[in-house]
Formats: structure tokens, C-alpha cells, sequence
């Protein structure tokens, strides 16, 4: 009964023409919408407006937090569900936007803790994904990683694929998978791909991955993640059995679309709530 609600709401909302200006945003800010075919911008512009109905956007760090914004991230983040089996995901309530890098509050201790070792301090985030809880966007950054592809940095792609891996309860670097096959297929890969990418961290050897992949199992798929969609030649050239075990599950092939626009983009000179100046994103990551 309540899915069905759902559809018939979700069903409402789709049946409203998307917005000329939404349309405008999503092809000025987002690079890879230009990549996508007929029906693959027909499906993300309806995953769009179900998304940014659904969930409960809040303005941080003294932003005014306008369709711009909204828009933007929305369609990065749903480029992931293009492929994916998805109920626009239901573990994320709520969004969290800060203009620009911010160092969040410092962790205190509950009252059954003990120090028993230092508390980490806080350091300056682009972004940040909870279990039970927001997810945390940096502006500047969404926006850069948007319209800059090439840079392989993708604060929105990061956190989401965050999002997607803690569905099944756990943030292990493995979100749920079809089959035991593929569960095994993809441990298997992962793992070695992981194994490498901190041996090359460790010995100060260059990688074709960002190094925050070796932090752990959780960001190595996140960090993957933002290669697989922005970086897919330099992925195929060095590691293809994970190109295709990151392909098989997201059910999309970014090298197919690489070369393809089918956009044109008219520019009156003005970036909106960015300004005219665009702030360079370190990392989709701390």
C-alpha cells in the first residue's frame, strides 16, 4: 500500500514537463549529461525531479540554497541510478550544503566513552556520507567536479557511491550485487585492485588512483568510482577487470559515451550562484 502511494506521488511529479531553467542548469553544470543518450536524459531529468522533491535540502555556512544548486547536485547523484535496480536512494533523507570547504565540529565523547586513544581531530571536508544520517556536500566542489570531468575528482559521485554501499547495513566497499557470482567476482577484483593501490600508497609509487583509495575497503569504492565515470580510458588501460566488474554493476559503459555531445550550450557569461570565478575542488574527499 505505502509503495504504492509512492508510484502514484512519484508518477505526479514526473508527469510535470521538467523546467527550461532545470534544463539549462543540468547542461551548463553537469558535463556528462551531454554524454547520455535521448533516453538516458529523459530517465535522469525524471529521477531529478523525484529526488530533489523527496528529499530535504538544508542551506549550511550562511548558504541561500537555490535550484542551481539542487538541480546540480540531483543529477549527479542520480547519474548513478541510471542502470541500477533503485528506490532513489531511500537511505539518504537529507542534504546538507555548505558554500565551500568546511571543517565540521569536533567529536565529543559519549557518555559510556573513554579516551582510551586521541580523538581525531577534525579536519576540512568537500564532502561526507553517514550511516544513519546526511550526506554532507561542499558547493564549489559539486560544481567543479560537475563541469570538470577530466579532473577525475567528483565529490557528488564519491559520497553516493558511499550511499549505495551502505544499503546493505554496512560500509565495506561491497554494495549489494545480483548473485553469489558476482559477490565473488567482484571480491575477488576489489580486492586485488585495493591490495595494489595501498602497496603503491605505502611505497610512494604513483597510481592511476587517487592514493585516499587506500584508506579502506569503503573509500576505494567510492574513489573508483568517480574514475569509472570520469576517467573510464585510464581505468581500461590499467586496471580492465576492474572497469568491467565496476560496468557490470552499475549497468553503464562511460568510454561508449566519451566523444559524444548532444547538447549545445548557449553561455550568457554568467555561472549563476558560483559567480564568475569557479573555486578549483581539491578532492572529492577530505
Amino acid at each position: 500500500m505505502f509503495q504504492w502511494f509512492a508510484d502514484h506521488r512519484r508518477k505526479k511529479l514526473t508527469d510535470v514537463p521538467f523546467p527550461a531553467a532545470w534544463e539549462d542548469i543540468v547542461r551548463r553544470n553537469v558535463a556528462h549529461y551531454c554524454m547520455l543518450s535521448d533516453a538516458e536524459r529523459t530517465q535522469l531529468r525524471a529521477l531529478i525531479q523525484v529526488f530533489i522533491a523527496e528529499k530535504d535540502w538544508e542551506g549550511a555556512g550562511g548558504l541561500d540554497l537555490t535550484d542551481e544548486i539542487r538541480v546540480t547536485i540531483a543529477a549527479q547523484a542520480c547519474l548513478l541510478l541510471l542502470g541500477l535496480p533503485h528506490n532513489y536512494y531511500r537511505n539518504v533523507e537529507s542534504i546538507i550544503v555548505y558554500p565551500s570547504t568546511v571543517i565540521p565540529p569536533q567529536r565529543k565523547l559519549g557518555f559510556f566513552e573513554n579516551a582510551s586513544a586521541p580523538i581525531e581531530l577534525s579536519h576540512p571536508i568537500l564532502g561526507q556520507a553517514f550511516q544513519q544520517g546526511p550526506v554532507i556536500i561542499i558547493w564549489d566542489a559539486a560544481l567543479q567536479g560537475g563541469r570538470h570531468p577530466e579532473s577525475g575528482h567528483n565529490v557528488i559521485y564519491h559520497e553516493f557511491a558511499h550511499k549505495l554501499d551502505m544499503l546493505d547495513g554496512a560500509a565495506d566497499g561491497t554494495p549489494p550485487l545480483r548473485d553469489r557470482a558476482e559477490y565473488r567476482d567482484w571480491v575477488q577484483t576489489c580486492e586485488r585492485e585495493y591490495l595494489r593501490l595501498k602497496h603503491d600508497a605505502e611505497h610512494g609509487k604513483k597510481s592511476f588512483l587517487n592514493s585516499y583509495g587506500a584508506t579502506n575497503e569503503a573509500e576505494f569504492f567510492a574513489v573508483v568510482t568517480e574514475q569509472f565515470f570520469d576517467q573510464p580510458r585510464l581505468m581500461i588501460k590499467h586496471a580492465p577487470d576492474l572497469y568491467r566488474v565496476l560496468k557490470e554493476y552499475y549497468r553503464q559503459d562511460p568510454v561508449l559515451r566519451l566523444g559524444q555531445n548532444n547538447c549545445v550550450v548557449e553561455s550568457n557569461g554568467k555561472n549563476g550562484d558560483a559567480g564568475k570565478k569557479e573555486k578549483k575542488a581539491q578532492t572529492g574527499r577530505p
